[in-house]
Parts: structure tokens; sequence; C-alpha cells
């Protein structure tokens, strides 16, 4: 299946782009939202590349069930007040953290362009996964055989930073009159 590089410029350009909208919105609800369209962005490219479950998973859990209750949980703490605003911090601080961001954006285009492609190993060529009857069962058979430990780990760690969420809004502050 021969694919156009177009669409995977399109959908990676929308999902930078959104990702860049996410980190620079104010308002935590328009973040939450641009991140919605980063992950529509990301069920794009697998889609285009040929993975149509993980994009339809991608689509189902994380646009649709995550970002549901993280929307839900900034509306019920009512955290829709912007948390941290860029223009009031030191000017020291913002140049240290584009500093940060441009060595950082360098070396991730050193690393991609020094290191050789991946290559399937194992038994999981194309051939392979056809003969195991397909990319849904072989991903269903490593998911809750070898890495199902990893996964339910993941769940819990989610959850953890869930709660810890909450429980960074709901504290009280000094001298706010005692209101959370």
């Amino acid at each position: 299946m021969t694919i156009s590089p177009i669409f995977f410029y399109v959908f990676a350009g929308m999902a930078t782009a959104f990702a860049l909208i996410t980190i620079l919105k104010k308002s935590p609800a328009a973040a939450a939202f641009s991140l919605v369209m980063v992950f529509f962005s990301f069920a794009g490219i697998y889609a285009v590349l040929g993975a149509h479950l993980v994009s339809a998973l991608q689509v189902i859990v994380y646009a649709g069930a995550i970002m549901v209750l993280f929307v839900f949980v900034i509306m019920l703490l009512n955290a829709d007040s912007p948390s941290l605003d860029a223009a009031r911090s030191p000017m020291w601080l913002r140049a240290l953290g584009l500093g940060t961001g441009a060595v950082l954006l360098c070396f991730f285009v050193w690393a991609f362009r020094n290191s050789a492609p991946l290559a399937a190993t194992g038994n999981y060529s194309a051939q392979q996964v056809a003969q195991m009857g397909g990319n849904t069962r072989v991903l269903s058979r490593l998911l809750f055989s070898e890495w199902v430990y990893p996964f339910e780990l993941t769940s819990a760690l989610i959850l953890a930073g869930i709660v810890g969420a909450v429980a960074i809004a709901k504290r009280k502050v000094p001298g706010d009159g005692g209101v959370s």
C-alpha cells in the first residue's frame, strides 16, 4: 500500500499546531479542547499508516473518554481561570524556557537525522502479522498477555494523576478567605 506523505505532513502539522495552542492557551478548558484536536490529528496519522484499530481507539479512548473526564474535572473544580501567566514571569525565566526548548529541538533533530530507521524484527514482520490473523489479533494478544502489567500500570498512573490534580486544586490557599 502506498500512501502520499502529504497526508502525514498535514496531520503532523495540525498536531504540532494544536499542541502549541494547548500549551500557550491561558484557559484550561480551551487548552483541553485543543488537546482533543491533537488526539484527532494523531488518529489521522494512524489511519494514514494503516493502523485503523489504533486510530479508532485513539478517537474513542483519548479524544472521547479521557478528554471528557478532563473537561469534567476542569468544569467541576471551576478551574477555568488562567493558572499561569507567562507575561508576568521574569524575562530571565522566559529566556531560559525558550533556550531550553531550542536546545531540546536541536537535540531531537540531530537524534532523528543520525538514527538508523527501525526495521521489523522477530515474529512481527508484515508477513508474520498477516499469518497470525492481522494487526488487531496480534495487538490484543500482546496487550493482554506480555504487556498486561504495563497496561494496568498506565491506567493506575492516569488515576493517580487525576487524584493529584483534584487534591492540588482543592487545597486551601492562605489568605483567600477560606474559599477553595
